[in-house]
């Protein structure tokens, strides 16, 4: 597979991670750190399905888990600071990008049974190939908390 889109996103989202001006959410919704905790979770979670495929084993993949609040505060526990989340990120989608750049093309068309949802609606639920589940993260899926950390930025009012 070629992973320059999905390294390409994972730069441009540890980039906004790192802006010091992030707050929270105005709608209530995930602060950088729960974004960060959700893409640890996911990439882990990819990770290990590829793993399985090639294998020989026949793994699925459900976000459920990558959404529940009680993990993603497991996971932020586990991390000194937001520095730290964004190292083991880092390094996290380094190791799903290096098992994608190795998968044969027979390997990349297995077809996963997975499952999906966002913000609590069913995204998807059918099996895809393996490859359209890691291609899914360079195309919607890290872009996606991209711009949701960057919505995070707080603004500052200019004195008139």
């Amino acid at each position: 597979m070629d992973t320059r889109g999905l390294r390409g996103a994972y730069d441009r989202l540890l980039d906004a991670a790192a802006l010091p001006d992030l707050g929270d959410a105005a709608d209530g919704g995930w602060n950088a750190d729960r974004i960060l905790a959700h893409l640890l979770g996911i990439d882990a979670s990819v990770a290990a399905v590829a793993l399985g495929v090639v294998a020989g084993a026949r793994p699925t993949f459900d976000n459920r888990i990558c959404l529940d609040t009680w993990n993603l505060d497991r996971i932020i526990a586990e991390h000194a600071d937001r520095a730290d989340l964004i190292d083991h990120v880092r390094s996290q989608a380094a190791v799903l990008c290096d098992i994608a750049d190795r998968l044969s093309e027979e390997t990349a068309s297995v077809q996963v049974p997975s499952l999906l949802l966002s913000d609590g609606a069913l995204v998807l639920d059918q099996p895809i190939p393996l490859a359209a589940l890691i291609d899914g993260l360079a195309e919607n899926h890290v872009p996606g908390h991209t711009r949701q950390l960057l919505d995070l930025r707080v603004t500052v009012p200019v004195p008139t």
